[in-house]
């Protein structure tokens, strides 16, 4: 076979990444539409730099060292890869590969002035842009000159930042090919970059141009800033004109220079409103071309547009599919659910099968459509209400939207309006006996599905799972279910309510809930407390599980002295609550039984933070305070006009929050419980097919839908490519940050705290939890990696059930994500627990180790100076 060193731009398509790259296979696309003009020119393909790194000295033991880096060390990646560089440019190109770039060059005119740009194979993909991770260099004059900035390019693969992007996006160096474009120059009046869709909000109709006067490189280099226009319908609907002091200009004899503009021309718009709507347009043709949005560099010389460079935008959110036309509003289900990180297909069908209403996927999450809730003004405050009680912010999101006035339908009064929010309203239960009955019923359910689940394999085992579904939803739909629900949580409302008007005292229920009996997620953190008591009397097990690095910890503890009794502790632990796991709503997450190593961490915490029989202590003494708290209210209610009323009412309902609150986690639990079944009778069957030869790791069933699955086992194929683009998504997917409100246009619609009783300064959040503390914040976006000190303050971006562990450990909690009634709020206030949620980017704008005082009852985070 001949390889092909060069091809004319006209000769390439989209189905030639592999030899031409990302930046040369969108420009021969562009070239191939109708009304777009490309400049002319050829690519140097991937064949030529696959020959060049055949001939550079060593360079596969360079690859191997670099793929090894951890791309936090900035300095070894800058040594290493600069001396790949190095190694690169100095390799000759040989004779009869210059020779067919100065033949391809001469076709441009020999002496035309040409861009030289770098295109990478793993650049201008779908999930991943790498842009301005390789080098362009413009106005390169003469062959001589051309080949040098060949070879330069085929280096810039290897820059600080290239190597970086790839470390962190698991991109292999090795695998990453180089191809390169030399285009004939265009000397633009104007130039810069056209988004067709709103790269801020994500709003797919509205398109922005960033336009100054020059070539490009002054916009992307950051020299100057640019005018900003915003069309939407074909209409310029806003525009900022920038006092333009610099532009950049091409040298006759070749390189560019930097010049003043002058005067009576900087605050001159770069581009007149026709311009910029006719430029929108040939964005949508080429938009429709590729089939997404499209970040997209332009120039302007005279009067034609000029298209160098068209690119996907990759950091918007994807939008869910609709089924028609009509505007849509997205609700989060992850930050319902306090797991917002992408889940696998499985997963997120598994979930969709299960769920009690529909839920539609993008990104990598669920969202369940509010549009119809939204349009009927009968219905909407009651559903703003409940949002607002499981996420703030997403009620103010909907809020914005609605007030705004352009996008949500509106039912008339008295029409069919939104179906009710789960159904109509749960009567509240007052029989204690409730609870366990539905514990039992759960129970038994669970019991039921482990025996019958245990023949079934192949075909027959995808169609039990889903008469199986059928079940799970019958149990979390039985009305005694949400009765006993509703009956905690009303009554706690009901008790902040009432005891704020009558004593004036806020969140009085978070102390009269503290201890409350029967909540399996608080038993959870405690009983981890009782596994360090079986541990602690042991030094040389402690001493073990401090090197613990893998799973198989376990069948080597009976070496040790104790180990037997400290393996039989967690055992026992993991038989109750091994099933758990964070982000444990998916059910491709590794549960603890499956990874126990995960909770080693917490237990030597334990060990060296408590005393033995710390869980009992704890669970009594906040029994004894919300006693306490109980008889002070009842007493000053007593001592009010109508007294004898308003403590009878109040009595009544604090044994009701005390009798039913703890139920409001254990749904929940049955979940996962079911979850864990379902998932080790589809390993099992995934386990299987490897052995059958259809898939090359029980893992790749993750990638696969579960009606995919079911295909898989019926038929005994599977699509490989399916599963590996199915990867590279769920990649991209772990970079976007999920949007709490999603409208079909793709806006993200972002909420906002309206409060101005905070100090300044202070991050504003929910309060949930009552309650001063003051101490070092321990930012934990792992629970595995967990090193806590008695009184540091937990920081991260959303607890579910499994984080418990960690709370018995803490003084007090913030998270990213949350609402009052969400699990971590309430279990901070079961365990008393000064609590702030849904306080935004608290990761990233508190420092690991920063002193923090939380104010759990007004809902703020102040950041203490030194």
């Amino acid at each position: 076979m001949i390889e092909q060193y060069v091809l004319d731009l006209q000769e390439i398509d989209e189905t030639q990444v592999a030899v031409v790259g990302g930046k040369a296979a969108h420009l021969g696309g562009l070239s191939r539409i109708e009304g777009i003009r490309v400049p002319a020119g050829f690519c140097v393909t991937t064949a030529a730099f696959r020959r060049i790194m055949a001939e550079a000295p060593s360079i596969d033991d360079r690859l191997g060292r670099l793929s090894r880096l951890d791309p936090d060390d900035r300095e070894a990646i800058r040594t290493l890869s600069a001396e790949i560089r190095r190694t690169v440019e100095e390799v000759a190109v040989p004779g009869d590969l210059a020779a067919a770039i100065t033949r391809a060059l001469a076709g441009l005119g020999e002496r035309a002035a040409c861009a030289v740009r770098s295109s990478a194979t793993a650049e201008d993909m779908p999930t991943a842009s790498f842009a301005g991770q390789q080098d362009t260099y413009l106005n390169v004059v003469g062959p001589a000159a051309i080949l040098r900035h060949v070879s330069r390019c085929w280096a810039s693969l290897f820059t600080e930042r290239a190597v970086t992007y790839r470390l962190r996006n698991g991109f292999d160096h090795r695998t990453v090919r180089m191809a390169v474009v030399v285009q004939r120059m265009v000397f633009p009046d104007a130039a810069g970059i056209l988004f067709t869709a709103d790269p801020v909000t994500g709003d797919r109709k509205v398109a922005t141009v960033d336009a100054g006067f020059g070539l490009g490189e002054a916009l992307v280099s950051g020299l100057v800033t640019p005018d900003v226009f915003e069309v939407r319908d074909g209409e310029v609907v806003a525009g900022a004109i920038a006092v333009k002091q610099r532009a950049v200009h091409a040298l006759p004899a070749g390189g560019t220079r930097e010049v003043a503009i002058d005067p009576r021309r900087r605050e001159q718009p770069a581009l007149t409103d026709a311009q910029v709507v006719r430029l929108v347009r040939l964005g949508r043709l080429i938009e429709a071309h590729f089939g997404r949005p499209q970040d997209i560099e332009w120039c302007l010389a005279g009067d034609d547009f000029h298209i160098v460079q068209s690119r996907p935008i990759t950091t918007l959110f994807p939008v869910p599919a609709a089924r028609d036309r009509e505007n849509h509003v997205y609700l989060s289900v992850g930050h319902q659910q306090m797991m917002t990180d992408p889940m696998k297909p499985l997963g997120l069908s598994m979930w969709q099968l299960t769920a009690m209403a529909p839920m539609h996927e993008a990104g990598g999450r669920l969202f369940v459509d509010a549009t119809r809730h939204l349009a009927s003004p009968a219905g909407r405050a009651g559903f703003l209400e409940m949002v607002g009680r499981t996420d703030p912010l997403s009620r103010d999101a909907l809020q914005t939207l609605l007030d705004r006035g352009d996008f949500v339908p509106a039912l008339p009064d008295g029409g069919p309006g939104a179906p009710p929010v789960g159904g109509a309203p749960a009567p509240i239960a007052t029989d204690p006996a409730i609870v366990t009955e539905l514990i039992e019923r759960s129970r038994a359910s669970v019991a039921a599905l482990r025996r019958d689940i245990r023949t079934k394999t192949g075909p027959a085992l995808f169609d039990f799972l889903l008469e199986a579904f059928q079940e799970h939803k019958r149990v979390l739909g039985d009305p005694l279910n949400m009765q006993a629900i509703m009956a905690g949580m009303e009554a706690t409302w009901w008790l902040n309510d009432h005891l704020q008007e009558w004593l004036g005292e806020k969140n009085a229920a978070d102390t009269l809930t503290l201890s409350a009996p029967g909540n399996v997620t608080s038993e959870m953190g405690l009983a981890l407390l009782d596994v360090a008591d079986a541990i602690r009397p042991h030094p040389e097990v402690v001493a073990f599980l401090q090197g613990v690095e893998d799973d198989g910890f376990l069948d080597e503890l009976p070496k040790f002295a104790g180990g037997t009794e400290a393996r039989d502790a967690i055992e026992a632990y993991l038989d109750r609550y091994g099933m758990r796991c964070v982000g444990e709503i998916d059910i491709t997450r590794p549960r603890w039984r499956e990874r126990p190593a995960t909770l080693v961490p917490v237990i030597l915490d334990n060990v060296r933070n408590f005393e033995p029989g710390a869980a009992g202590r704890r669970f009594e003494q906040g029994r004894r305070e919300a006693e306490e708290k109980e008889r002070d209210v009842l007493s000053r209610l007593r001592a009010l006009p109508d007294g004898e009323r308003k403590a009878d009412e109040t009595k009544r309902m604090i044994d009701r929050v005390r009798t039913f609150i703890g139920y409001r986690e254990y749904p929940k639990y049955g979940i996962v419980s079911r979850y864990f079944v379902y998932k080790q009778a589809l390993l099992e069957e995934a386990g299987r097919l490897v052995r059958a030869g259809v898939l090359s790791e029980r893992e790749d069933a993750f990638y696969l839908t579960f009606q995919e699955l079911h295909d898989v086992a019926r038929t005994g194929r599977v699509d490989d490519r399916l599963i590996r683009r199915r990867k590279d998504e769920f990649r991209s997917y772990q970079a976007l940050t999920a949007p709490r409100v999603l409208t079909s246009d793709g806006e993200v619609v972002t909420g906002a705290y309206r409060r101005d009783d905070v100090p300044s300064g202070a991050l504003i959040g929910l309060p949930v939890s009552a309650g001063t503390v003051e101490g070092r914040a321990r930012v934990i976006l792992d629970m595995a990696r967990a090193d806590l000190e008695p009184g540091d303050i937990l920081v991260t971006a959303h607890t579910d059930p499994s984080w418990t562990p960690l709370f018995v450990a803490v003084a007090g909690l913030v998270t990213e994500v949350g609402g009052s009634m969400t699990h971590g709020a309430v279990i901070a206030r079961e365990y008393g627990l000064p609590a702030v949620v849904s306080v935004v980017d608290a990761t990233r704008l508190i420092p690991d180790g920063q002193r923090i005082r939380v104010h759990g009852g007004d809902g703020y985070v102040e950041i203490l100076l030194d």
